[in-house]
Formats: C-alpha cells, sequence, structure tokens
C-alpha cells in the first residue's frame, strides 16, 4: 500500500513593491500626518526612494492611492452587511456606534480621509478629491438609508449626519479620548427630529 503524498501547497505571494508601498504609506501617514518625508516612507516599505519614482511620480501620487486603496476597508470597517435586515434607522446608528467603538481602541488617529485634507488644504490636491470621494460615499449610504426609513428631507439628514461624524473624530482626537456615547446620542437626535421610524 502505498503511502498518500500530501496535496502541493502554494505559498502566498509575497506583495508587491506597490502594494508595500501602499500598505506603509497608510499606516506611515495615519501615525504621522501626510508630511511624513519620502525617505521615511520608502524606510517603512522597505523600497528604494528610485522603485517609489518609476511606481508613482510623486509622493502626492502616493497618498492619493494610498487614500483610494484604503477607502473599502474603511467603509467595510464602518457600515453593516447590505443584507443584515435591521431598518434603516438601526444601520445608520451602527455607524456611530462602530465610530465609539474605533474611538476607544489604542493607536485612533480620526477619520484618515479628513485628517488628510486639512494636512493638505487643498480641495484641488488628488488625495483631497479621494478623502472627497469617500466622504460622498458615506454621504450617500446615509441617504439611502435615510429615504428608505421615510426621513422628511433625507439629503439634508445625510449631510448633518456627516457632519456629526466627521466632528465626532475631530472631537474625539483634540480631547484625546473615546466618544463615550456622544457620538450615537447626537445621530438619534438629527435622526428623531427628521422621523426616521424605529422599524
Amino acid at each position: 500500500m502505498t503511502e498518500a503524498t500530501p496535496a502541493a501547497t502554494t505559498a502566498p505571494a509575497a506583495p508587491s513593491t506597490r502594494d508595500r508601498l501602499l500598505d506603509a504609506a497608510a499606516d506611515l501617514f495615519y501615525r504621522e500626518g501626510v508630511h511624513a518625508g519620502v525617505e521615511a516612507l520608502c524606510r517603512a516599505a522597505g523600497v528604494s526612494k528610485r522603485s517609489m519614482y518609476q511606481l508613482f511620480g510623486t509622493k502626492d501620487d502616493v497618498i492619493a492611492a494610498s487614500l483610494e486603496r484604503s477607502a473599502a476597508a474603511h467603509r467595510a470597517a464602518l457600515l453593516p452587511d447590505a443584507d443584515d435586515g435591521r431598518p434603516p434607522r438601526e444601520r445608520i446608528l451602527h455607524v456611530f456606534r462602530r465610530l465609539e467603538a474605533l474611538s476607544a481602541g489604542a493607536g485612533f488617529h480620526g477619520c484618515p480621509f479628513v485628517a488628510a485634507a486639512v494636512e493638505l488644504k487643498s480641495p484641488d490636491h488628488p488625495a483631497s478629491q479621494a478623502a472627497r470621494r469617500h466622504k460622498d460615499a458615506l454621504t450617500a449610504y446615509f441617504r439611502r438609508e435615510a429615504e428608505a426609513g421615510g426621513a422628511s428631507d433625507p439629503a439634508s439628514l445625510a449631510r448633518r449626519l456627516t457632519v456629526v461624524f466627521d466632528g465626532a473624530n475631530s472631537f474625539s482626537v483634540v480631547q484625546g479620548r473615546p466618544l463615550d456615547g456622544l457620538a450615537v446620542s447626537m445621530a438619534t437626535t438629527l435622526l428623531d427630529a427628521a422621523a426616521v421610524k424605529e422599524g
């Protein structure tokens, strides 16, 4: 009786130079700000400056690409599953509960998209445009849920919810402490005022 040979296993592919750069950029720029230097970025990624400039024309391009790449994961960390079955009001409040939980975690520095745009101070910068696209997607989510929940003015409510979300991020960073229910209570007040139903 012959012994069965184990199935061949394929080792996971090593991250590409581009992926290493974008992963390092997301981490470095979130911790230290987008004005961290190219040398620090390349050192963190383990790549040469020449390699970086071959892949990205400028550091600004790296910042923008890093934000674009992290946007989907950021939304996934905040938004409920599309088919989770809860009413729209609860699906909106889920976002603020997730923010509350994140604000209590180690290494929380607020919203990376707001932080980058504030540092760059230019609405035309490619990274500011990437940040705006992400924020517009969050506002669109709030609007869809507000419409489904029967809000009196879904578009206005969605903008107000986004302002509360971004303000709560900033408040937590400035105060250096978790939100402790503040974001959820403020969002609840807006939902009540807009007559968004419980179920």
